[in-house]
């Protein structure tokens, strides 16, 4: 297991003085610009609470309403498994919890270290791994298998990670109806709605549409979710400089406005649902064009905004240990430890994109592996310095006394445990000519995924869902799909 995580040293990104002109500045976009907002229920809720709606569907949104809703939005979080179980609690104590994906739209293969497209059967693997790793709290399916119709690509990976999978599932949607679905089939599994509305061991992830935009999809996953009372993250992903100011304070302060747009749509619709704030506001490489996933400036902006959210009291979901590079090499690993590190010192509590490579086109099951045992390592760094510990501290400094030695000492017996030893670092008092590392990274992987039992479901729950993979497999339309090579 990995260790109690209570991260212990304050790191400022702005402070006060940063965050309250940055929310001024939001509040005055959200009234005097407006956000562009569509779909029949989203304009409808805006409407009703009093904002003002003009012909092109920009609504202006007036600061009371941002401030009912941020009263009204739960301050505390609690996610839990598969089986019904407290698994994570969100709120200001804290705490940070870490994901990665069950798909992707590629593979780095475990086998062949090669990159190919993701397959239905490759969603088991990962989420194998993601089961077992203990810095691993949760998993984002995404639907974006190969080998299965587009059409029902979102509802046939949930199946296969709700299988798989023991711990709490994150999961987006490729349109508005399959959402729903994916809330009837997690359903299922809770013993009915009212069973998953109380204990929900999924959340939702869905994303506005920066500049200012909240196209029909956004606003009405958030309304699906606020009706069902399951956990919702909002999260613009902006590029300064293509869809964001190329400016630190222009990019947080219209992330910012975007996600309190969709707060006030989602508690006006259901006052005291769970909501989740994220921001992804990147960086557009002017050289590639590419909005980048290991730029140094996306997480500095990750940690300010997280701290921005932390003024609110609200969970707020990050972005951590993915990298631009294809494979597992010396720029992945720097990336993702520089990000870890930041991640670790803001006050993110969600943390997702573990193991995410080349720009998010890929994931990587050796890289997730890594990344747990760099997370374990920074968690010991960001525990601090205890020092309750200090008066009896002084009483064995005097008792060994000037050229003593503590190595005998019961207290070191008692207590060298609490160092960390890393399972693939080296600190051999003669090290080889050449790297274990790697090495030892994809053992480890592969005896995860030889020996790891994820805790299987009742057999009547798999029958159902069974059921649901023959019923949206025989849809009209759809048409049954090869495996890739």
């Amino acid at each position: 297991m990995g260790i109690e995580m209570k991260r212990q040293i304050d790191v400022t990104f702005l402070g006060p003085e940063k965050v309250a002109k940055i929310h001024e500045a939001s509040l005055t976009l959200l009234e005097t610009v407006g956000m562009r907002v569509g779909g029949e229920r989203g304009i409808r809720v805006l409407r009703d609470a009093g904002c003002e709606v003009d012909v092109d569907g920009m609504v202006k949104i007036p600061r009371v309403l941002v401030e009912e809703a941020l009263e009204t939005v739960p301050k505390e979080l609690v996610l839990y498994n598969r089986a019904g179980e407290k698994a994570m609690v969100i709120n200001t104590e804290n705490a940070v919890h870490f994901g990665t994906h069950a798909d992707q739209l590629e593979f780095v293969d475990p086998d062949t270290g090669k990159v190919r497209p993701f397959l239905k059967a490759d969603t088991k693997t990962m989420c194998t791994l993601a089961d077992a790793l203990p810095n691993i709290d949760f998993i984002l399916s995404v639907g974006m298998s190969k080998d299965v119709a587009p059409e029902i690509q979102t509802q046939i990976s949930f199946i296969e990670t709700v299988k798989h999978f023991s711990k709490t599932i994150n999961f987006s949607t490729n349109d508005i109806d399959s959402l729903q679905e994916v809330i009837d089939i997690a359903a299922v599994v809770a013993g009915g709605k009212e069973a998953l509305a109380e204990k929900p061991f999924i959340f939702n992830y869905c994303e506005p549409i920066p500049p200012l935009s909240h196209p029909e999809e956004s606003t009405e996953k958030l309304i699906i979710s606020a009706l069902n009372r399951i956990p919702v993250v909002y999260m613009p992903y902006c590029m300064m400089g293509g869809t964001a100011p190329m400016s630190f304070s222009g990019a947080l302060v219209q992330c910012n406005a975007e996600a309190l747009g969709g707060l006030v749509v989602h508690q006006r619709t259901c006052p005291g649902a769970p909501f989740i704030y994220g921001a992804m506001p990147s960086i557009m490489d002017m050289i590639s064009s590419i909005g980048s996933y290991g730029a140094v400036e996306f997480h500095l902006m990750v940690a300010a905004a997280s701290e921005l959210v932390s003024h609110y009291g609200l969970p707020f979901y990050g972005t951590a240990g993915c990298t631009d590079a294809k494979g597992l090499d010396i720029q992945a690993v720097s990336e993702v430890t520089q990000e870890i590190f930041s991640t670790l010192l803001s006050k993110a509590n969600l943390v997702h994109d573990v193991g995410v490579s080349d720009h998010c086109n890929s994931v990587n099951p050796e890289l997730v592996v890594l990344c747990d045992e760099i997370i374990e390592n920074l968690k010991h760094y960001v525990r601090g310095v205890d020092v309750d510990d200090i008066d009896e501290m002084v009483e064995i400094i005097t008792r060994i006394g000037p050229g003593g030695a503590y190595l005998t000492e019961k207290h070191t017996m008692k207590n060298f445990r609490t160092i960390h030893y890393p399972k693939f670092f080296s600190r051999k008092m003669k090290n080889p000519e050449t790297s274990e590392v790697r090495a030892k990274i994809r053992e480890s992987m592969h005896a995860i995924l030889a020996t790891h039992k994820v805790p299987a479901l009742d057999e009547a729950v798999l029958a159902e869902l069974d059921a649901w993979t023959r019923t949206l497999e025989a849809r009209p339309n759809i048409n049954p799909m090869s495996d890739a090579s």
